[in-house]
């Protein structure tokens, strides 16, 4: 049996070793305080994993909640003020 291949590497170029694009870069830094936040509830989740969860826990867990909520809150209303301004369209 013969192997077809393409000759030339832009055929079969994979999308995972392409550079993320400009456009990508500003997204992920627009949500990086989503992620962080994000980040911070499961760091407070996992030290609950391998004991009971104590007043503190409960509080801390509770704090990363309201951030992420909050993050998310101020995500959304920015990516909402960029559409109505037309600057993201």
């Amino acid at each position: 049996m013969m192997h077809i291949g393409a000759l030339q590497a832009g055929v079969t170029a994979d999308l995972s070793d392409r550079e993320p694009t400009g456009a990508e870069l500003d997204a992920i830094e627009l949500e990086m305080p989503v992620i962080a936040a994000e980040v911070a509830l499961l760091d407070a989740q996992i030290m609950t994993l391998d004991r009971p969860v104590s007043e503190l826990d409960a509080r801390r867990i509770r704090r990363a909640r309201r951030r992420v909520l909050a993050a998310r809150r101020e995500l959304a209303n920015r990516t909402a003020d960029l559409n109505t301004s037309g600057v993201g369209a």
